[in-house]
């Protein structure tokens, strides 16, 4: 059996809360950092506010559950594409839970819920049953030690009138 290609991604964090003061107590420091991949814009990131993060920044929860979100989306898209679907609009609002235990905290559960319109002379079955297909195919899913669910939502569009 031959091994898999590998597949190597590097990103560059660096906390860019220094200057506001260094990690005295857990109250006196910024969580602010700065998440770089080359040729790329910059993320600015922080903690949770829950955390005593910087509301207005992306935390790495969000950006986990925004992976997933992503993963499936383009997985769906290319399944649609390959197999006839005519795919016209995908929203999904997804949703991530976490568990704060005393001295740790997990992922516990994503949800993702993509409403997505198809063409009218697309298979509204189909379009449902690639979903399951795009979850099994996603690599972020596959990685998790926490159920990723799907709840899509198929809307086809009405057919134009020549």
């Amino acid at each position: 059996m031959s091994a898999g290609r590998e597949h190597h991604y590097q990103a560059k964090i660096t906390w860019t809360g220094a200057d506001e003061g260094p990690t005295r107590d857990y109250e006196s420091y910024s969580r602010a950092h700065r998440i770089e991949m080359a040729g790329k814009p910059p993320i600015e990131g922080s903690a949770d506010p829950s955390f005593k993060g910087d509301p207005s920044r992306h935390n790495p929860e969000e950006m986990l559950v925004a992976a997933l979100s992503a993963c499936h989306m383009l997985w769906y898209l290319h399944l649609s594409a390959v197999k006839g679907v005519v795919v016209l609009d995908y929203v999904d609002a997804a949703e991530g839970t976490m568990l704060e235990e005393p001295r740790k905290g997990r992922m516990t559960e994503v949800v993702l819920h993509p409403q997505v319109t198809i063409s009218a002379d697309s298979d509204a079955a189909k379009a449902k049953a690639l979903h399951e297909r795009a979850h099994s195919e996603c690599f972020i899913a596959n990685s998790m030690n926490f159920p990723v669910r799907c709840q899509p939502v198929i809307m086809v569009a009405k057919a134009s009138a020549a």
